[in-house]
């Protein structure tokens, strides 16, 4: 009983200290500092392969069967592979399954393995389709991280694992006090569905990291909430490491592998900004949005009954657990009415 209570006062004081450095410094000020210590780190872990070792990587997949490439330990990773081969695969790789395993385009390969190159026009695009979901939302709390003045604090809320069939993908969050009564309007959303079109022309890298829990603590140690959902993630990975990911300045965690560019979206709109009431950290909202990839659309009167759907309030159990191959539902465009 008194080690439980000496747990929960420490957790308290430790928010209570984050909260109070947090408000010390603004968004940007946030932003910059946590992509310093994300610099960092991955520098420290580069520095892991002083020598060049060779690993073979054995292509798998329509065309490539068989293919051998010779790549570096540790450096290589499987966009690396994708410049040994056409211009297609460069631009249309979403994702690799590195020996069977969801494995992120930009993540160094450590060993050698089969490597299979995963696009939207696959004949099961479940993997890569719930991947994009995914980074579709982790794209929607970078705006949101940045969309407000540096006086006002944003707390993003770990993102809701969500399948594509839900129609909308979402990010929770919770905004400074002196904004609980904010209700978005329609140019709100448009702006926030501006700020991410320039993000995804801008076509920037998510650049993924695999840290210890102490390193993804000391990065987020001004968020309390997201302390505390490091701290859950890495209880339930093997390995006590926790999954980061960088797009820009904005360093966000992830439960599954992100897709490896914002520019694989082709059309993306924020749809709505739900409030779902108090929660232990303040006013918790649900920004939700849609999107198709690249090379994926849909005409005006599609779109607008997409969005329609998308804009209602998509309902989350709190006990499911995050799915990395939901059912397979390709993401594309209804056909024409």
């Amino acid at each position: 009983m008194l080690m439980a209570a000496r747990t929960v006062c420490q957790m308290l004081q430790r928010r209570l200290a984050s909260s109070a450095a947090a408000a010390r410094l603004s968004s940007a000020e946030l932003r910059s500092h946590r992509s310093a210590l994300f610099s960092k780190e991955q520098a420290h872990q580069r520095s892991l392969y002083p020598r060049t070792e060779k690993i073979e990587v054995m292509l798998q997949g329509p065309g490539l069967q068989g293919t051998l490439l010779v790549m570096n330990r540790g450096l290589s990773t499987p966009y690396s592979c994708t410049r040994h081969l056409t211009e297609w695969h460069v631009k249309s790789s979403a994702l690799a399954l590195v020996d069977g395993q969801p494995w992120h385009m930009h993540r160094p390969l450590t060993r050698s393995c089969d490597l299979t190159l995963l696009t939207f026009k696959d004949e099961d695009p479940q993997i890569v389709n719930q991947a994009y979901w995914r980074s579709c939302a982790a794209l929607l709390g970078h705006v949101l991280d940045g969309a407000f003045k540096d006086e006002f604090s944003v707390e993003l809320l770990k993102l809701p694992e969500v399948p594509v069939t839900a129609g909308a993908f979402c990010c929770d969050l919770v905004l400074d006090p002196r904004l609980d009564s904010w209700t978005p309007t329609e140019e709100n959303l448009r702006s926030f569905t501006r700020d991410a079109l320039q993000l995804i022309q801008k076509d920037l890298p998510w650049e993924p990291l695999e840290v210890s829990a102490s390193v993804a603590l000391e990065i987020f140690s001004h968020s309390r909430c997201k302390q505390e959902e490091v701290e859950e993630r890495a209880a339930q990975s093997q390995n006590g490491t926790v999954s980061l990911y960088r797009c820009g300045d904005h360093v966000t965690v992830s439960g599954g592998p992100l897709v490896s560019r914002t520019g694989l979206c082709s059309q993306y709109e924020v749809t709505c900004v739900h409030s779902l009431g108090e929660s232990e950290w303040g006013v918790r909202r649900r920004a939700q949005g849609l999107s198709l990839p690249l090379n994926l659309t849909a005409h005006h009167k599609a779109w607008k009954m997409l969005r329609k759907r998308a804009e209602r309030l998509v309902e989350i159990p709190s006990t499911v657990a995050p799915p990395l191959t939901p059912e397979a539902t390709p993401i594309a465009p209804p056909p024409p009415q």
